[in-house]
């Protein structure tokens, strides 16, 4: 029994070892600096990319482009950020937990 456990175990370790390159090329998001881009380039690189990291004041936000993109227990939130050309300029949505003051009972 024990020689066989071994031989699973050791063929499990093997394909794992095989997979694990595979999980972790994960995407992170890009990123970028709002304001040295147009508002019309702020909004494509979010519409093209789906998840971007952009520096907006002091620290950077994770914009993305759709409900699709949060946790199935965050909401999307419009965003207005400062670009080159336009001061709240409608990027894309941040992700966010919702307060409890905001669920509907």
């Amino acid at each position: 029994m024990r020689p066989l456990a071994l031989v699973l175990f050791c063929v499990a370790s093997t394909a794992l070892a095989a997979w694990s390159p595979v999980f972790a090329q994960a995407r992170l998001p890009r990123a970028a600096a709002a304001t040295r881009m147009t508002c019309a380039e702020a909004m494509d690189l979010v519409k093209r990319e789906g998840d971007v990291v952009i520096a907006v004041g002091p620290a950077p936000e994770r914009f993305v482009r759709g409900r699709n993109q949060c946790d199935f227990s965050e909401i999307a939130e419009l965003r207005f950020v400062p670009t080159k050309d336009n001061p709240q300029c409608p990027i894309g949505y941040r992700c966010r937990e919702p307060g409890f003051e905001e669920w509907n009972w």
